[in-house]
């Protein structure tokens, strides 16, 4: 068995576990755009604020690919799939067959068109090694920087510039910080804790053009900056399936098992649309833990088993400048909610299941809410004030602890 997969990242990675723990036998080649060893993007803004190097930084030891009998052509593109030879071709012209693929192949930057940026002589995006090692070697102390975007992107960038630069200004269309994954007071908390930490914001706001080292704001106001990063979002590489005749939404659409429309190719992770526990419907979740999950179902889909991925959940475990952020699931019905200095805690629930909860600095037991959400648990089957009072067992049923403990079927 020949399999192909293109990417090098978590849903890879999972798929080369996945298909091991099936196929012990068959030719794994990995196709990988970026020259590098798989490494974990996540710590991209820690290499960025110097706090991790490059070995650091690996998703999988040095000999990962050895010992899972992997070939590898780093730095090598694939431009195209012919799903009827059932091969890829790559930018070089070389064409390699497969009987199983993978499309691994995660997102872009998302670089929308302002007016004037064409005149901005150093701007980057922050998505890659690459793009944190290029933003790295520009700041210096005397350099103002201009983030465009207050997402999970824009400020883990802010977060690793740190103090390296002379001053950090993040500007955003949206009325609050982190939009994605945090309700308005939770965002109120965490912005007064960057200000704090010396970042500016500017919110509500869009650039309306650039000139040089100018950027002028929807509201006229002008913002003078000697690096941009553009950090507004991320588009799923889709291309590759969609060139070839597979079916394309937002992301690359594929079933619990990460098999797609044509035979014989699956996909994982970023570039992927999968089942939402959440909304019930296919979105694509963008993180790690679901990229990681996608491709390992899908890597033992490939290799002849079966171990389906139902349970794919918007969760994010997020630390900025030490201000602490879990996040998991969707935001609607009820809430419950607890603030005080520094501290927040609010759950959703709705006919009867925990829906989504948000955590600011407070992280423990995390899990025990995650997984009332993965597994859809009763809330008149435990005692729901204390399990958000304080999370432990002993607010489940004798059976329900005896299951998670291992003592009951």
């Amino acid at each position: 068995m020949q399999y192909v997969i293109i990417g090098n990242s978590a849903a890879a990675i999972g798929a080369v576990e996945g298909i091991r723990l099936q196929d012990q036998e068959g030719k794994i080649l990995v196709i990988a755009a970026e020259p590098y060893h798989t490494y974990s993007r996540p710590l991209i803004s820690y290499f960025l604020g110097g706090k991790v190097d490059e070995t650091k930084m690996l998703y999988r030891g040095k000999d990962f690919y050895q010992e899972n009998q992997c070939k590898t052509l780093f730095d090598t593109t694939a431009t195209a799939i012919n799903p009827k030879e059932k091969q890829v071709e790559t930018a070089g012209g070389e064409k390699y067959s497969y009987d199983k693929l993978l499309i691994a192949t995660g997102s872009a930057p998302l670089i929308p068109p302002l007016p004037g940026l064409e005149t901005v002589k150093e701007q980057f995006c922050f998505l890659t090694y690459d793009d944190a090692k290029d933003l790295k070697k520009a700041l210096s102390p005397k350099k103002r920087v201009l983030i465009l975007g207050a997402g999970l992107i824009g400020l883990k960038c802010a977060e690793g510039i740190g103090k390296q630069a002379a001053s950090i200004t993040c500007v955003d269309r949206a009325p609050q910080i982190l939009p994605s994954i945090l309700d308005q007071d939770g965002a109120l908390m965490v912005q007064e804790h960057l200000e704090a930490e010396g970042i500016t914001f500017r919110l509500g706001q869009e650039i309306r053009a650039l000139q040089g080292n100018t950027a002028e704001l929807s509201n006229g106001e002008t913002v003078d900056f000697d690096i941009l990063v553009i950090a507004v979002g991320t588009k799923p590489n889709t291309d590759l399936l969609a060139a070839a005749g597979g079916a394309v939404d937002r992301g690359i659409l594929i079933d619990e098992d990460g098999a797609t429309s044509i035979k014989d190719i699956y996909a994982a992770g970023d570039c992927a649309q999968g089942y939402d526990l959440c909304s019930g419907s296919k979105r694509v979740l963008a993180l790690l833990p679901n990229g990681y999950m996608q491709g390992e179902a899908a890597g033992i889909k490939m290799a002849g088993g079966a171990k389906p991925f139902r349970k794919g959940l918007p969760m994010n475990a997020i630390g900025l400048c030490g201000c602490h952020i879990l996040s998991a699931g969707g935001y609607e019905g009820d809430t419950c909610c607890h603030q005080e200095k520094g501290v927040y805690k609010k759950m959703f629930t709705k006919d009867n299941r925990l829906k989504g909860f948000i955590l600011i600095n407070q992280p423990e037991r995390a899990g025990i809410y995650t997984s009332l959400i993965r597994e859809q648990v009763p809330l008149d089957t435990l005692d729901f004030d204390l399990i958000f009072e304080q999370p432990q067992l002993m607010a489940f049923s004798p059976r329900e602890r005896a299951k998670k403990l291992g003592g009951a079927s």
